[in-house]
């Protein structure tokens, strides 16, 4: 009897472990760029940190789907590469030859994405699960809604064209007004001007004597 079990258990392994592989149709590609993001601080990676990932990743089903007790065993990599890529597919913790569907793996991923990256210390960038878009954040919604923005912003330019219309006549006509009084100010400046050069000449012509009527005997004896 428990060479059966035993048989069985490894029967189930070996299926399970058949599952992961490339271009699986319940199986994901990781490529990670631990040196683009970390410089001269990247970690090696290795068994400890695919530990941690299939640690995290078990997590993640758990907290997606609540009740059911994903081990990390139930997360299966395969086609692992030195510059850190690999494929996994998750597997029922009820049955370890039956693959988890691609909605609840890329929701639950979706739903963990900053605690795996976290993990990691790397980004959506440099921590890529090939073919799952990560959620982006929500987009935030102004207090005021964009319709009645646009709406202030044509009114406001709806009233600022009438005041123009109703300010320019007044400014048009007062500048009008002064470029006058400025006109009559330089030709009564000029008829001035021209009344003093008269009265000028007028007395100069008042003072000239004329000498034939003179009593000075200078100019009256012969």
């Amino acid at each position: 009897m428990l060479e059966k079990i035993l048989l069985l258990f490894c029967l189930s392994s070996a299926l399970a472990e058949n599952l992961c592989r490339p271009d699986a149709s319940n199986g994901y590609k990781v490529r990670l760029s631990i040196k683009r993001a970390l410089g001269d601080e990247a970690y090696v990676w290795n068994q400890d940190e695919m530990f941690l990932f299939r640690a995290t990743l078990a997590f993640a089903m758990r907290n997606h789907l609540s009740g059911q007790d994903f081990q990390v065993s139930n997360i299966l990599v395969c086609d692992e590469t030195p510059r850190v890529s690999f494929w996994f597919i998750v597997t029922s913790p009820l049955d370890a030859t039956r693959p988890v569907g691609k909605e609840d793996v890329e929701e639950a991923i979706r739903k963990s994405r900053s605690r795996i990256n976290s993990a990691f210390l790397l980004t959506d960038q440099t921590l890529e699960f090939i073919g799952i878009i990560p959620t982006l954040a929500a987009p935030v919604s102004p207090d005021t809604p964009p319709w009645l923005i646009v709406f202030g912003v044509v009114m406001g330019s709806v009233g600022a064209g009438i005041i123009v219309l109703l300010v320019y006549p007044v400014v048009h006509k007062r500048l009008k007004k002064d470029e006058e009084e400025e006109e009559l100010e330089e030709e009564e400046g000029e008829e001035e001007t021209r009344r003093v050069k008269t009265m000028e000449n007028g007395a100069a012509g008042d003072g000239a004597h004329n000498l034939s009527f003179t009593d000075d005997e200078r100019f009256t004896q012969m």
